[in-house]
């Protein structure tokens, strides 16, 4: 099967922000995602869509990156923190040889700041960005702003994002449609 124009990117969604134990949980709301994030990957995986994978990795106490002054060490690398959360690593493990499917590493809030996303994306025809994981207000919005930004169409869907800051889910939402155009599903 010829991969399609479309790339699902989810965005995250690692134990240390959806374990309870996480260094930066947001929780229960990002917990009850999996069941719906994992159908959507093996349903996009199944139409020839890119499943991609954007994963946060950090040095503990980086005296140049800007988080280490906003948040407490996370997602470091080779630790059970970045691991990918519950069922979602389960089918990764299951798929990641699959040349439709890929994680890589990000520094920053955007999928997109300092890595070679647009360019891949751009390689492969791929018009149509889906969005899901965490945090809804923070990397999953600041991904969506450089996607449009690109000139990416965007689509969200609500039953696979989530934040620790329920007003900021919220607000991030209505930015989405009302400013950046994409569709919320």
């Amino acid at each position: 099967m010829m991969p399609t124009k479309q790339a699902l990117l989810i965005i995250d969604y690692t134990n240390d922000f959806v374990a309870d134990k996480g260094a930066l949980t947001c929780g229960k709301p990002g917990q009850v995602l999996a069941p719906a994030i994992v159908n959507l990957a093996e349903q996009q995986f199944a139409q020839g869509d890119w499943v991609l994978l954007p994963t946060d990795v950090h040095t503990p106490h980086d005296p140049y990156h800007p988080e280490s002054k906003l948040f407490p060490p996370h997602n470091v690398r080779n630790t059970w923190g970045r691991e990918l959360y519950g069922p979602l690593k389960t089918w990764f493990e299951a798929h990641q040889n699959e040349t439709t499917v890929w994680q890589f590493d990000k520094t920053r809030y955007s999928s997109f700041a300092g890595t070679d996303l647009d360019l891949r994306l751009r390689e492969r025809g791929v018009l149509t960005l889906h969005l899901v994981g965490v945090c809804t207000d923070i990397c999953v919005l600041h991904t969506a702003v450089d996607a449009y930004n690109l000139g990416y169409k965007l689509v969200i869907h609500e039953a696979g994002v989530a934040s620790f800051n329920q007003a900021g889910h919220d607000w991030a939402l209505g930015h989405f449609k009302n400013s950046l155009g994409a569709t919320i599903v």
